[in-house]
């Protein structure tokens, strides 16, 4: 079976829609009589043409946003309710899969970095997800050998996917960029999306008596990490980034744990959240806990955390105005940046003008140890 969102699939949709249109153009004058098969004969083909229309620009929408990454994700046809097996808790990491980056430097790992797909499972949570770790080219060099690297948590929005912040945002060839221009050290990404339970926005929290995510996050992933790769453990060498939902995450993270990320990046991030259909019920009735999670109340009202913050945004983004206010409240020893386009909306292309000067400035808030000097 052709995949959901695989090109070919697209293309199909696309010609079935085109020749739909051809036929109807065609045949239209031949359905011009006046008797129940011709009326029927009209019907049919104006509304199979817009029905083979919507589903080629929904395939297309879907494969551009990430709705649905599979047919029985679509359909809800995963299977039965699985089998529950008891394990002691542990924090665990393996590696599924591998592909290269491809830059001008070639595709040798030790040239351009390499992109390895895995599974985590955190100890505390109890939660498992997938993602993608980007591992720049100094990993697999021989100077650096013996050194340890930071480590960026780059989120994608909700619903999203891991994916789109390699094939689309690009996150891999951008940091690598980054990297040869001496602007940022090199580091180890983590690309993963937010959404760890089913297709539930729990906007990164630990709900009450449900999925602890702010603590998969915070807590398992950094020790799921360290199990397998070189990445150095203190906070100040830790960030994390993303975008609409994934940004509020990861400024959050910073916030509210910063012996877990000294860092973080937000692109057009809401700074609250509140309960709707997507959340199901995320403070359990507290009001506190909703005030804890709210990013504006906390700078006013928190103890101020030494982490620093980029928000990133435009003038005509309906987070402007919160991201000024988040500007007028920050005291020290918080630190807090701001990009701020022209124009730009919550998508994509915004948000792909604003990662390039986003690594620059993660460059100068990550502490590394002196490492070699030769780039091979």
């Amino acid at each position: 079976m052709l995949a959901l969102t695989g090109t070919p699939l697209q293309i199909i949709a696309c010609v079935l829609a085109v020749l739909a249109f051809v036929a109807t153009m065609w045949l239209w004058p031949k359905l011009s009589g006046r008797g129940w098969k011709a009326l029927l004969g009209r019907l049919g083909a104006f509304f199979g043409t817009q029905l083979l229309v919507l589903v080629a620009m929904g395939l297309i929408a879907n494969s551009y946003f990430g709705f649905y990454t599979s047919w029985t994700d679509l359909l809800g046809t995963a299977g039965g309710p699985g089998t529950v097996v008891d394990h002691k808790p542990s924090n665990a990491l393996s590696v599924t899969g591998e592909q290269k980056v491809f830059s001008s430097q070639g595709s040798a790992p030790e040239r351009s970095g390499l992109i390895q797909k895995v599974d985590l499972t955190g100890a505390r949570s109890g939660l498992s997800s997938s993602g993608y770790v980007y591992l720049p080219p100094q990993y697999f060099q021989p100077g650096y050998a013996g050194q340890k690297f930071p480590m960026a948590l780059v989120l994608s929005g909700y619903p999203g996917s891991a994916e789109k912040l390699i094939t689309l945002m690009q996150w891999p060839t951008s940091t690598l960029q980054a990297i040869q221009d001496k602007k940022l050290p090199p580091t180890v990404l983590v690309m993963m999306k937010p959404t760890l339970v089913g297709n539930r926005d729990t906007e990164c929290m630990d709900v009450p008596h449900g999925p602890q995510v702010e603590t998969f996050f915070t807590e398992d992933l950094p020790k799921a990490l360290a199990t397998g790769y070189r990445i150095l453990p203190a906070a100040s060498a830790h960030a994390a980034m993303g975008d609409s939902t994934g940004g509020y995450c990861a400024l959050k993270f910073a916030l509210r744990k910063p012996d877990a990320y000294g860092a973080a990046v937000s692109l057009s991030a809401d700074y609250a959240v509140s309960d709707d259909p997507t959340t199901g019920d995320l403070f359990g009735g507290s009001a506190q806990l909703k005030q804890e999670n709210d990013l504006l109340w906390r700078l006013h009202n928190a103890p101020p955390a030494p982490v620093s913050l980029l928000l990133a945004t435009s003038y005509n983004e309906d987070d402007y105005k919160a991201t000024q206010q988040m500007v007028a409240a920050f005291k020290a020893p918080t630190k807090l940046s701001t990009i701020t386009l022209n124009s730009g909306g919550h998508n994509f292309h915004t948000w792909s003008r604003e990662i390039p000067p986003a690594l620059e400035w993660l460059g100068h808030q990550l502490t590394v140890p002196a490492g070699p000097t030769a780039t091979a």
